[in-house]
């Protein structure tokens, strides 16, 4: 959450929830910079200077449960929601496959990448698949050895191998990084130092397969798969003592970046925001921010049309011309990673990958 997203979580919830999360996440300014590595664990290069930035790391199911208890007793769980539509008198209406349904003054569906109510504005997917099949886990730093502890150290850093592998691997601390020195209100359910890791290959038949194994048999799959394309061994470490329950597969979507593709519909009673408009594959590490930006953005604007000087619809369409430049923006950026990895996967690609990394790695060597 860079602080652009700080910010707009203050307008939305009450300033002791921010205080928590803070406390409860990694501040980047903590760490070392970023690096680039190549397949064989060869140091490229190295990311900005981060000890200026403001922005934080936080772990999304904290993020979740503080957010969840900020709604409190107005956050309803477990029903379905199978469409949108207006009731008998023009209202806009939310179904369920389990209870009756309910009218309502807005609708707004914050509903992700499968959004039920941006389908049924857009008439169609809002977004598709990349091309990229991605798979996460968590590895305390502590279960690694000493040498890759060494070479991971407390930074995150990405490597790209030729056709189309690749791995990310996040530093978290929020801890010993705590972006809020406040252990009294520390809910983080990550409680040491951490590589949260993701994995990424093309999609294809056999890796679209994968995302239906679990536990050991999903974490094998990948070593096999990576050791295919012939990744050192000991890059692979991160994944080899991952916590196998932690381990999962998922598609890489992503809504168009041009904005005037986003949220291609009339301006009404019924909107949305966050990945149900503007899917951002997690390779930027902002969607979570995004939407919460969508948020306080459509707050402040609907609380313009509560003071009757402008109606709810032109509020709504003042909202969305907004996201509109806020999601491109996000899905710009996450979208350079995309296609740098798809790049490798052709025959030039991997080609040029496998000439230049080591050309790369000295040149790094000499600069140290």
């Amino acid at each position: 959450m860079d602080e652009r997203a700080q910010s707009a979580l203050t307008e939305l919830v009450d300033p002791n929830i921010t205080r928590r999360l803070l406390a409860s996440g990694s501040a980047l300014r903590l760490r070392e910079r970023d690096a680039f590595w190549d397949r064989r664990g060869r140091l490229l290069g190295h990311g900005p200077d981060l000890s200026g930035s403001g922005s934080v790391d936080v772990d999304r199911i904290t993020l979740r449960m503080l957010l969840a208890e900020a709604v409190g007793d107005d956050l309803h769980l477990g029903h379905n929601v199978s469409g949108v539509g207006h009731d008998d008198h023009g209202a806009p209406q939310v179904l369920f496959d389990d209870r009756a349904p309910v009218s309502a003054d807005l609708v707004v569906g914050a509903d992700g990448t499968h959004s039920v109510v941006a389908r049924h504005l857009a008439g169609g997917p809002t977004n598709r698949p990349t091309g990229i099949i991605g798979f996460c886990g968590r590895t305390l730093l502590r279960d690694l050895s000493p040498g890759e502890q060494q070479r991971l150290r407390h930074r995150s850093g990405t490597a790209i191998g030729p056709r189309g592998t690749a791995l990310y691997v996040g530093f978290l601390d929020p801890v010993g990084n705590a972006a809020l020195d406040a252990p009294e209100l520390r809910m983080s359910v990550t409680t040491g130092p951490t590589y949260i890791w993701g994995a990424m290959f093309p999609e294809s038949a056999a890796t679209d397969s994968m995302r239906d194994l679990r536990g050991d048999e999903l974490r094998a799959a990948l070593l096999s798969r990576f050791r295919a394309r012939r990744w050192a061994e000991h890059t692979l470490e991160v994944i080899a003592r991952a916590d196998p329950n932690s381990v999962a597969g998922f598609r890489f979507n992503a809504a168009s970046c041009r904005a005037t593709d986003l949220a291609p519909w009339p301006a009404g009673r019924i909107t949305a925001l966050g990945d149900a408009v503007h899917a951002t594959p997690p390779t930027a590490g902002m969607g979570a921010g995004a939407a919460i930006r969508d948020a306080a953005s459509l707050l402040e604007h609907v609380s313009e049309a509560a003071r009757g000087s402008v109606t709810l619809t032109e509020v709504v369409g003042e909202f969305e011309a907004g996201m509109r430049l806020r999601g491109s923006e996000v899905l710009t950026m996450a979208m350079k990673t995309v296609r740098w990895i798809l790049a490798t996967d052709t025959t030039l690609g991997a080609a040029a990958t496998a000439v230049s990394t080591p050309i790369l790695a000295a040149v790094a060597r000499l600069r140290h």
